[in-house]
């Protein structure tokens, strides 16, 4: 499975490369901001070989193109509204889950405080999408 991080905390990436770290199915690509994401997805400049991703884990407080700017942009995009988002944030605020869900987010998970618990969480999100949900062929 080809996962796209988009995260700017460089703690929640070394985390989120722990929670996959034994599973060697998952191939993960990280971007740490709205911009370079939808870079990465429209397969521009350096990620012109970029494989398109199976399952997006996407942060809502980014640099230079919000969180929710992307999930936007993705969701109108005929050519990428069929990959899952999993919004992971810090956030639980009910303005913030009903307007992503609003976007056609798949999936809102608040990102817990406990490390041994981010590491469950994500892994938790991704074996959902990589083993038990079928997803369309690209």
């Amino acid at each position: 499975m080809q996962i796209l991080l988009v995260e700017d905390n460089p703690g929640d990436v070394r985390l989120t490369r722990e929670a996959l770290r034994d599973d060697h199915t998952n191939h993960l690509i990280w971007t740490a901001d709205g911009v370079e994401a939808l870079a990465c997805l429209h397969r521009e400049g350096k990620y012109a070989d970029a494989p398109r991703p199976d399952l997006i884990l996407l942060d809502l407080s980014l640099p230079r193109k919000d969180g929710r700017e992307v999930l936007a942009e993705i969701k109108q995009d005929p050519e990428l509204r069929r990959i899952p988002v999993v919004v992971i944030t810090s956030s639980d605020a009910e303005k913030d889950i009903d307007k992503i869900y609003n976007l056609h987010a798949n999936c809102f998970i608040t990102k817990p405080l406990d490390l041994e618990r981010f590491v469950l969480v994500v892994k938790t999100a991704v074996g959902f999408w990589s083993g038990i949900a079928k997803l369309p062929l690209q």
